[in-house]
């Protein structure tokens, strides 16, 4: 299983949002993400990257 963690960058600066990710759906402008023990986060915004290698998603907020 491949788990991540989630940074958000606003206003030029870059936080946690989220830890041990393990699902990301899109929803129109919404990427809901869910952690392994269901709970979902949403954030508005867009996919920067997403380093599966060292679990790492980073998505700039709008």
């Amino acid at each position: 299983m491949c788990l991540a963690k989630v940074l958000v960058e606003k206003n030029e600066e870059e936080s946690v949002f989220a830890g041990n990710v393990s699902d990301i759906r899109i929803e129109g402008n919404i990427i809901v993400l869910t952690d392994i023990l269901g709970e979902e986060y949403k954030v508005a915004g867009t996919l920067i990257s997403a380093d599966l290698v060292h679990g790492e998603v980073r998505i700039k907020a709008s």
